[in-house]
């Protein structure tokens, strides 16, 4: 018979099932929301539904960079392995909680990437190659451009702009020069937010405890980069609404999204942009009420 101490060991389907748990978790599948950001060229342009697209056209660029940014989550993980222990979330992390190897973890990202790129060249080559981008910055972030105060803004922000091009590619549809500003000043707000939150909530630790670059921002510097590009976002959008005649009614109300990212990111409610719209149900229902307005607007005539 076994012993109390056989007995406790996982049979090998249960660390099976640990292993996919950890691989998962080693995704970040909840970061995929900002991958949504490849839809919004064809359904502001009117293009999105109606059938214009079959299913693998609309499939395909979302799965190809779903895996690019997984495997460039991965490359970032093996990196802060070390100080994500010290951090009082990112240290259940997979990598940080040693329930995986890095060299398994790098292996994954491997993979990630080449399926990822396989898959981008369904699509096209320009397409490749705006993934291809993403990955070298992402990689380029994650080995030294996060410790550089600034730069690491502006690296997080090219991952959302190559996603909208990357759509427009993708789909077919220009990027006009409104929608492209709206983007950049967008992406700059929540990424400054999410920053301050780190500098001022996060566990009530040291900043370079939370983040190495927080220490290097100058008091004041990233609340106030928050309400200026906050201000400008707002003036770039109602300029793409007017010049697109869309309802005006999505200024007012996007106006009230961005004042409620504010005063959660000030209220010490965390300031990752993919976990208020997915905890934050005033956030969620505020861009579920976006998406039918302009739904309502760009296809019920």
């Amino acid at each position: 018979m076994p012993t109390i101490a056989e007995r406790r060991q996982p049979s090998s389907a249960a660390l099976k099932i640990m292993k996919f748990k950890c691989c998962f978790q080693l995704l970040r599948p909840h970061q995929w929301l900002k991958n949504l950001m490849l839809l919004f060229p064809p359904f502001l342009g009117g293009t999105l539904f109606g059938g214009h697209y079959g299913l693998g056209q609309v499939v395909w660029p979302f799965a190809a960079f779903c895996l690019g940014s997984s495997a460039s989550y991965i490359v970032n993980d093996i990196c802060d392995r070390e100080q994500d222990r010290l951090h009082p979330r990112k240290k259940n992390r997979p990598l940080a909680a040693g329930r995986i190897s890095p060299v398994s973890a790098g292996a994954v990202a491997g993979l990630l990437s080449v399926v990822g790129l396989v898959a981008a060249s369904l699509i096209s080559t320009r397409f490749v190659l705006l993934l291809l981008t993403y990955l070298t910055i992402s990689i380029a972030y994650s080995l030294y451009m996060k410790n550089v105060p600034l730069i690491e803004l502006f690296c997080v922000v090219s991952g959302f702009l190559l996603r909208l091009f990357a759509g427009g590619e993708a789909f077919g549809v220009k990027i006009s020069d409104w929608l492209f500003l709206s983007v950049f000043l967008l992406a700059l707000f929540l990424v400054c937010g999410k920053r301050l939150s780190e500098l001022c909530h996060e566990g009530g630790q040291a900043p370079e405890m939370i983040r190495t670059v927080l220490a290097r921002y100058p008091q004041g510097f990233l609340e106030a980069s928050m309400f200026i590009s906050g201000a400008a976002v707002l003036v770039t959008y109602t300029v793409y609404v007017i010049s697109h005649k869309s309802t005006i009614w999505v200024v007012p109300l996007s106006c009230f999204g961005l004042l409620a990212f504010v005063k959660r990111v000030l209220s010490g409610q965390g300031g990752d942009p993919t976990r208020a719209l997915l905890r934050d149900h005033l956030l969620l229902l505020t861009g579920l009420a976006w998406i039918l307005l302009m739904s309502w607007d760009v296809y019920g005539g």
